[in-house]
């Protein structure tokens, strides 16, 4: 999963649980609505669950509150240490995307956040057909993350954030494999899923995309 990026999920290991809260003003926008999303991203799931990029363990807790079987699985040695504070009871283990263990033979839902743009497209198709063979049929993928209409949308964004001096911002989104929806559709069709979006802010959609059985 994006390994090239693990320097900085371990830099927002400590402040990124204000981050999402809206205390930093240049990221504000892309987490208005944050609870909402993770709430909508639990309602759509049941089962044996497997989250991806579980980060300090926002999505994680709340599945845990519902009663829901998760396994968490975080790349970020420091994202885990932050988590495990928050959640001692929760199964955390270490792996990204695409290189993972788990316990579970049967999985029916695979979820994630704010996370799976940080592969490459191609890592994102491996990833897709990977999770097909993993899950049961009718299965399901629902994953919340950044994703753009058309490059044209995203190049508005990327400007609208130099234009307000949030610089960090701007080269995250030159930097990170932000998709279209296009795109993302596209790969989840070919990987034999069938794909709707729903957008829920500015950048964030959430896509539900169910195996054919």
């Amino acid at each position: 999963m994006g390994l090239e990026f693990i320097d900085l999920f371990d830099r927002w290991a400590q402040s990124y649980d204000t981050t999402v809260e809206g205390m930093d003003e240049e990221y504000r926008e892309v987490f208005v609505n944050y609870r909402s999303i993770l709430q909508e991203v639990a309602n759509r799931v049941e089962g044996n669950i497997l989250e991806f990029g579980s980060g300090t363990g926002n999505l994680t807790q709340l599945l845990l509150i519902k009663a829901k079987h998760v396994v968490a699985i975080e790349p970020s040695e420091k994202m885990r240490e932050a988590a495990r504070k928050k959640l001692p009871d929760a199964t955390i283990l270490p792996g990204d995307f695409l290189q993972f263990s788990i316990p579970e033979n049967e999985i029916d839902a695979i979820i994630s956040s704010y996370a799976f743009h940080h592969l490459t497209n191609k890592e994102k198709f491996k990833a897709i057909k990977k999770y097909s063979h993993l899950l049961k049929s009718g299965g399901k993928i629902v994953f919340a993350d950044t994703m753009f209409k058309n490059e044209a949308e995203k190049n508005d964004m990327i400007e609208k954030a130099k234009d307000n001096q949030f610089f960090n911002l701007a080269e995250d989104l030159q930097t990170e494999y932000y998709p279209t929806i296009a795109t993302m559709k596209s790969l989840f069709e070919a990987g034999g899923f069938d794909a709707s979006f729903h957008s829920m802010n500015s950048f964030v959609w959430i896509v539900e995309a169910r195996k054919r059985s």
